[in-house]
């Protein structure tokens, strides 16, 4: 059996575990009866913190990400993103939420010369100085998100050191939780041989949350890239797609399941076509 029809083997298999495994998450969320959620407003409160990327509440999200048919060979992709969120307490008045995101890949060949290559890419570290109260439902909060050179692979990399601006902001409703995050990254130091690093992401996000099953929820996320330093028609990666969570406890530990599909409509020549995106967040209420 040749390697790419290996290739094809495993990325439909892998396709059909996530589809089960999508399945399944679903299939919980819709079963779990609402005492395995804590209490109704315990719950509905604790979804909507969630979903709040500035929440002053400590958490710990898994997020991982498989994309399908990435680079010339039409491979699979896997990001698993660990992205602790950590309030800090700065007067009566401000916090300083800081929040990192170390991913771990898992990425194909590009070429027959290649090997699949596994390992830490390069951290992101963000903090946002955020008002502690709203303002008639609005929450925001901006700051500065330093790139870190750390990819133990050249593939897994931009070998660069960045720095940019950031900021978030959203409203929190009854049932709706609206808004968008942005960023953008220039290199300030980078490897030898490397290109400059110029980056946008935003992800606007909006969230309906069931009043009559609190803790879930319906979330439409894309995570919106430009590459700047990219030619015209390859710069943009924009997906569109849904996800549903569920806000729950295992034993003691509140924690947020979500599982959510997108298919890139637009993307560079080696971007991904699609993408599954199934997260276990740990959360910290005080």
């Amino acid at each position: 059996m040749t390697r790419s029809v290996q290739s094809r083997i495993a990325v439909a298999a892998t396709g059909r575990c996530w589809a089960a495994a999508l399945a399944a998450l679903c299939a919980a969320i819709h079963l779990v009866p609402l005492s395995a959620s804590a209490q109704e407003g315990d719950a509905a409160g604790l979804a909507k913190a969630a979903q709040n990327p500035i929440a002053d509440m400590i958490s710990v999200p898994f997020q991982n990400n498989t994309n399908f048919k990435t680079g010339p060979r039409e491979e699979t992709q896997n990001i698993l993103n660990i992205q602790p969120v950590y309030p800090i307490n700065l007067n009566t008045d401000w916090n300083l939420i800081t929040r990192t995101i170390m991913p771990v890949i898992s990425q194909p060949a590009f070429t027959q010369a290649q090997d699949r290559v596994n390992g830490i890419g390069d951290v992101q570290f963000s903090a946002f100085f955020s008002p502690k109260q709203p303002v008639n439902g609005w929450v925001w909060g901006a700051g500065v998100i330093a790139q870190l050179n750390t990819a133990t692979d050249d593939r897994l990399g931009q070998g660069a050191w960045g720095l940019g601006p950031t900021a978030v902001a959203l409203h929190l409703g009854k049932t709706w939780v609206y808004g968008a995050l942005i960023n953008n990254v220039w290199s300030v130091e980078k490897d030898d041989g490397r290109k400059d690093v110029n980056q946008m992401l935003l992800q606007p996000f909006v969230n309906y949350n069931f009043p009559e099953h609190p803790g879930r929820y319906l979330s439409f996320a894309p995570v919106i890239t430009a590459d700047w330093e990219a030619d015209s028609g390859q710069r943009w990666t924009v997906p569109l797609g849904l996800g549903i969570g569920q806000i729950m406890r295992f034993g003691k530990q509140p924690v947020n399941l979500q599982a959510a599909a997108y298919y890139n409509v637009e993307r560079p020549d080696n971007g991904a076509l699609w993408q599954l995106r199934l997260q276990i967040q740990l959360l910290f209420p005080k």
